[in-house]
């Protein structure tokens, strides 16, 4: 970075002092943070002694951990070169990726997906950069991870994208109506007011993209279509980016219907979890098994966000992980699965 620079000089012994030199066109205030908010989630990260004067920052620690200190500061200038925005929380995502990743955090957080309504939409992890990543470069993608990790609002986001770019002439949003099982018929009201909750999500952010004035002009004309699964059995789909959410909830029979719809010049996202499968006892998810039938197959990408995905309230990945345990805990090994099978 041409612009920030760094001078070295030997501290104590196993610690390293480190300056960095802040650019004068980038106020301190937004890159520490109103009252140092931002600073202090720094500080709490590292085992670091980090003092601001003026544009200088001193930092003083152990090479490892002062030179990612270092590192930080420079890719938080880079977001703010970007024209992004430094909250505690993409701190603390920019300090996991430099720990565990192999990717830069201005390179997530300052990918452009789609721009509307005054905001930018954009990755928060590495995880759902490479994901955003994969809908640009192959034709079937299923986003599969937990509840909060953006899987089918970053993929609502490229299509809309898609279509404004006119790379594709309509957008297609469908889902299993799998929740009222049975029980649908019982509903009061028409067809369509029955299975519209269990399509208001999609409805939902498609309104945080697209001037809600103009969606039903659009939708009248066909160029956005949100139906139901059910209603994509016998058609061929040209020309338009298709999102199947909430896929733990097809069958593997629809699952199939669904994929073979694809026609020319046509991209289709899947997106679920599979810890949150509401078909009936006995029926297997269709996103289960589509993961072992599709492996391997060319231009088929499968991209698993994790806990550490979630950009909903940290008590979203917390709950998450707790529950991953406890099912881990109660799935049968594969000795008493055995020993079920032989009675």
């Amino acid at each position: 970075m041409s612009e920030l620079h760094e001078s070295r000089r030997t501290a104590p012994p196993s610690r390293t002092q480190a300056k960095v030199l802040i650019p004068d066109e980038y106020p301190m205030v937004s890159l520490l943070g109103s009252r140092d908010e931002l600073l202090r989630v720094i500080e709490g990260a590292f085992k670091a002694d980090i003092h601001v004067r003026g544009n200088e920052i001193t930092v003083t620690g152990s090479p490892d951990e002062s030179g990612t200190v270092v590192r930080l500061f420079e890719e938080l200038v880079e977001v703010l070169r970007s024209g992004g925005d430094l909250t505690p929380d993409a701190v603390e995502r920019s300090i996991a990726m430099l720990r565990m990743t192999s990717e830069r955090p201005a390179e997530v957080l300052s990918l452009d997906i789609l721009s509307s309504r005054g905001r930018t939409i954009r990755p928060k992890t590495a995880n759902q950069k490479r994901y955003v990543d994969a809908i640009d470069e192959h034709t079937v993608v299923f986003g599969i991870g937990p509840a909060g990790t953006g899987k089918t609002y970053l993929a609502m986001a490229k299509a809309v994208r898609a279509l404004q770019e006119k790379r594709v002439n309509r957008i297609i949003l469908t889902r299993p109506a799998v929740e009222a099982g049975e029980r649908l018929g019982f509903l009061p009201g028409t067809l369509y007011e029955k299975i519209d909750p269990y399509l208001r999500p999609l409805y939902d952010a498609l309104h945080d993209m697209v001037d809600p004035d103009s969606i039903p002009k659009l939708m009248a004309a066909g160029t956005i279509e949100v139906a139901p699964l059910a209603y994509m059995r016998g058609r061929t789909l040209n020309d338009a980016f298709i999102i199947l959410d909430e896929a733990q909830n097809s069958s593997a029979e629809q699952m199939k219907m669904f994929l073979t719809r694809l026609g020319f010049n046509s991209k289709i996202v899947v997106t679920g979890d599979v810890t949150q499968v509401d078909l009936p006892a006995g029926t297997v998810s269709g996103l289960r098994v589509v993961q072992e039938i599709l492996d391997g197959i060319d231009d088929i990408h499968f991209s698993r966000l994790t806990s550490a995905d979630v950009v909903r309230h940290k008590l979203v990945s917390e709950i998450v992980d707790a529950y991953g345990r406890y099912d881990a805990l109660r799935e049968p090994s594969p000795i008493q699965q055995q020993r079920g099978k032989r009675r």
